[in-house]
């Protein structure tokens, strides 16, 4: 039996369409449905490793929430920014080509029938999918060859479900404006609307809800409070970064410059979560703090260019006044490439082709390949016994003398490299700090005292449960998922 699906849409990016989406997924399952997220388009540099590429990470938490291991065909196109106007096109988890926002804009549409393959597959293999859309159907001036929002929707006949975020202002316009711009055959796909992220009593907003359905005829399926468990789960726009103030006192105080293409800086998110730690993000612009125990460089869609980001900042100054005076310094991915000595780039896989010299903290260095490297791996913090688990993604290969002491062992293979004095790191493998004894043991390296307890993956599973359950309070899910319906492919879609 095909599968009827739903499509989650918001009036503007990060209104929480991901989260509510997970949520979705978790109370499906909860109900014994067989749910699958989808997701046509994302841009987003913190990407996850699964069978056969990389996908959103917000689709591979979508993918937990709902009890499956992620899969290329819940997110096959992936757009992977690499400067203001160009990013890397993945398609079903391998890279496809890097073009420019123009190119890619007129060349959009040709996406479509891999989108509609994927999305071809789950309805034949679940019983519910639920779809996320992209940034907002309110873009109209990008609705021509869409295949993220609208023009997916119509593409496959789909009911959309339209979010609006309260807590960001101006939520009653943002919804009864979408519908004003909207072309008649588009605002007519939306079955309702949520509002999400509202502080205080529900209640006081009942007027609110009122005026938006008079002027829209939209029904609401509800108003979804704050919830800080949201807080809790891996994010996929670096925006929240700039927002985050989730420092502890005492303990190790552990800082991170916010680069300009920084990816993949979930996987700080454990550090964060962490009682203990005092975990401080750096934006630009400000000097990194002299009073820091650790800096962590985190990925890098671009890690040459993120290397002259770094060095425009003074942080390269900061850093390395913090590893003469005996500071700890870790790298991972494209932090670990700044860390070596050079970055060499032939054929131009990073950027522009050419040498660029490292923060020399480590002796390596690293040489870029156009072939991309996509993996899970599991294995020990070197020279111990305490498992580790990750993955990778990244172009290039590092070599040198520091590689000699490597960070991690994987199935027999040395990885990442240590400095002779043990306090500069580097290691290619992101998710390590989700490993419990692992990151328990790597703190108290950094001096922390005693142990919280902080089981992270059962935090992570924790907090989608509360999602879940604040949801399915505060939503009729009854209706909502009523809208769903099974979705028109177009005849003769190519397997």
């Amino acid at each position: 039996m095909q599968a009827k699906a739903l499509m989650i849409q918001g009036t503007g990016s990060d209104v929480g369409k991901s989260a509510v989406v997970a949520a979705l997924c978790r109370i499906a399952r909860r109900r014994g449905l067989k749910v699958a997220p989808f997701k046509p388009q994302n841009m987003s540099n913190n990407a996850a490793a699964c069978a056969g590429g990389e996908i959103g990470r917000a689709q591979a938490l979508q993918a937990q929430a709902a009890g499956l291991a992620p899969r290329v065909d819940f997110n096959p196109i992936l757009l992977k920014p690499e400067t203001d106007r160009g990013a890397q096109v993945v398609v079903r988890g391998k890279v496809f080509d890097r073009l420019n926002a123009t190119d890619y804009m007129t060349r959009r549409g040709d996406f479509m029938n891999e989108v509609l393959r994927s999305f071809k597959r789950l309805t034949e293999a679940y019983e519910l999918i639920l779809v996320e859309g992209a940034g907002s159907p309110a873009e109209i001036n990008l609705r021509d060859s869409d295949i993220a929002n609208m023009g997916f929707a119509h593409k496959v006949a789909i009911p959309v479900v339209l979010i609006g975020d309260i807590d960001k202002g101006g939520v009653i316009a943002s919804i009864v404006g979408t519908q004003a711009v909207l072309a008649r055959e588009d605002a007519e796909m939306i079955r309702g609307f949520l509002i999400n992220k509202f502080r205080g009593e529900p209640g006081l907003f009942d007027a609110g809800i009122a005026a938006i359905e008079s002027r829209t005829g939209w029904p609401s399926f509800g108003v979804i409070p704050w919830l800080t468990c949201a807080n809790n789960l891996p994010a996929e726009d670096a925006v929240v970064l700039q927002g985050d103030r989730r420092d502890a006192k005492g303990g190790p105080r552990i800082v991170a410059p916010i680069l300009s293409r920084i990816a993949n800086f979930d996987d700080a998110d454990p550090l964060r979560m962490e009682p203990g730690v005092d975990f401080r993000w750096a934006p630009p612009g400000k000097p990194l703090p002299r009073d820091a125990d650790v800096i962590i460089l985190f990925g890098s869609k671009s890690t040459v260019g993120d290397l002259s980001f770094l060095r425009a900042q003074g942080w390269d100054h900061d850093i390395l006044a913090h590893a003469r005076s005996g500071g700890r310094v870790l790298g991972l991915c494209g932090g670990f490439q700044m860390l070596g000595k050079s970055i060499v780039d032939r054929d131009g896989a990073d950027g522009p082709p050419g040498e660029t010299s490292g923060l020399g903290l480590l002796d390596v260095y690293t040489e870029m390949s156009a072939g991309k490297t996509v993996r899970s791996v599991q294995g020990h913090y070197a020279n111990t016994s305490l498992p580790v688990s990750g993955y990778e993604i990244h172009v290039g290969r590092t070599c040198g003398k520091d590689t000699e002491r490597p960070m991690f062992n994987f199935s027999g293979r040395a990885e990442g490299a240590v400095s002779a004095d043990g306090l500069i790191q580097g290691s290619y493998v992101h998710g390590v700090f989700a490993s419990n004894a692992f990151r328990r043991a790597w703190l108290r390296q950094c001096g922390a005292e005693g142990d919280t307890g902080l089981d992270y993956p059962a935090a992570v599973e924790r907090s989608l449960d509360e999602l879940a359950d604040a949801v399915e309070k505060a939503v009729d899910i009854e209706a909502l998922l009523a809208c769903a319906a099974r979705p028109t492919l177009p005849r003769n879609l190519p397997a």
